[in-house]
């Protein structure tokens, strides 16, 4: 839902700065494996220790240029569908490193069994949010409904990692509890949706 709602607002900034990019050739797969790349890095370096604002801060910047990697494609006039398997791989790896930093943050750094218990929900239900669609999309069935894509749970788990790192209290817990109950509930929006589609189809 905030890809749809938000990708105007955000491609008026974007698209400048991806158009900048491709005149000085730049190839967009390069900007989404260092962008990948250094969100890994801040956030396994920044997140276990418990530096949760500036971790945020850091992987907030750098999940952005996933955001640079469209308007230089549609700067160039096309991505290449190697371009869009490179950028769906490396979201899977940020998303990945993000939650599974979070979560030895949690368990080990912290001993907090509950909010581990949150962020593995999350952790587990945003790949299979993705493999349902790209499963589906393989046989021809459209499967892209849910509340939670990846826009919003990314939101949603930084909002919360950022507010809890400047020291307000609970509002972690609640925005983990939520991703998850979100999470889970967009897999079994994929899973309908491509159940129907199957029988339409």
């Amino acid at each position: 839902m905030l890809n749809v709602f938000a990708r105007s607002s955000v491609s008026r900034l974007t698209d400048p700065i991806g158009g900048w990019l491709v005149r000085h050739r730049v190839s967009p797969n390069v900007v989404t494996v260092v962008g990948t790349g250094c969100s890994v890095v801040a956030a396994v370096t920044l997140f276990p220790p418990g530096f949760l604002l500036a971790g945020t801060l850091v992987v907030t910047v750098f999940l952005l240029f996933d955001l640079l990697d469209g308007a230089m494609a549609r700067a160039r006039g096309s991505g290449g569908d190697f371009g869009a398997v490179l950028d769906a791989g490396c979201d899977r790896i940020a998303d990945g490193a993000v939650f599974g930093a979070l979560l030895w943050w949690a368990l080990v750094t912290t001993g907090d069994e509950v909010r581990g218990l949150a962020l593995l929900i999350s952790l587990v239900a945003a790949q299979v949010i993705s493999y349902v669609k790209a499963r589906a999309e393989a046989q021809g069935i459209s499967a892209t409904a849910g509340v939670a894509e990846r826009a919003e749970r990314l939101v949603v788990l930084l909002v919360g990692t950022g507010l809890h790192g400047m020291g307000i209290p609970y509002v972690l817990d609640v925005a983990l509890w939520g991703l998850a109950a979100m999470s889970v509930f967009t897999v079994g929006q994929r899973l309908v949706g491509a159940y129907r589609g199957r029988r339409s189809g």
